[in-house]
């Protein structure tokens, strides 16, 4: 089954409803907010040939997830995005965080009637739409692949400005990831603020301390 036909199926369970995928990206890294984003395809596109390129991003190298995100912003689709600082994941933990995004990226929906299909096997508290699970969504369902593509393009874009910031780093090349280089530079220059100090291994180098008094 095609991604397409996927979503025709679930349009067909709720033929009065507006089908929204939600997904996330950035819940892995060391640095920088989690990023979801919500995706409205209007069934007529459908047959757009962008639509033929969208899979999971994860799939995708990075030029190709630029490109397709490109190619979307020129078609009426309906989408937005949802942000939780590291603040608040150190705050909340990384799945209630995640949620607060999703609810920001849905908020642009509040008053559609919607069905929403969120990528995993939890739905997002707090959310009056009717939703659905849908487990490896990002892979089965076409909105929820253009979701997770402007979810990673989105966020990677924003660590490329949190580059400019914050330039010890290298947030631009690793996105926060926590590769060998991030964790020695880590290691030498001490976290920033959009490091998230709760998770490993800043969290067993720090205590758990956040990192308001540090001078970068």
């Amino acid at each position: 089954m095609s991604l397409s036909e996927f979503d025709i199926q679930i349009s067909q369970e709720f033929p009065f409803s507006k089908i929204i995928g939600v997904d996330e990206a950035g819940r892995g890294p060391l640095a920088g907010p989690v990023t979801a984003a919500a995706c409205y395809i209007p069934p007529e596109l459908y047959g757009h040939p962008v639509m033929a390129k969208i899979n999971d991003s994860k799939k995708l190298s990075p030029a190709k997830r630029e490109k397709i995100f490109e190619e979307l912003l020129t078609l009426p689709i309906l989408w937005r995005t949802g942000y939780a600082s590291a603040a608040e994941i150190d705050k909340h933990n990384i799945l209630q965080a995640t949620f607060i995004a999703m609810r920001r990226a849905l908020a642009f929906f509040e008053k559609e009637n919607a069905v929403v299909l969120v990528d995993g096997n939890r739905l997002v508290p707090f959310v009056h739409h009717q939703q659905k699970n849908v487990i490896g969504g990002d892979g089965k369902s076409l909105c929820v692949a253009a979701a997770s593509i402007i979810a990673k393009v989105s966020r990677d874009r924003f660590m490329d400005i949190l580059d400019e910031k914050f330039p010890l780093y290298d947030f631009a090349g690793h996105k926060g990831y926590g590769t060998k280089s991030h964790i020695a530079s880590i290691k030498e220059y001490g976290p920033c603020l959009q490091h998230r100090m709760t998770f490993e291994p800043l969290l067993s180098m720090y205590g758990g301390l956040f990192a308001e008094n540090k001078n970068v």
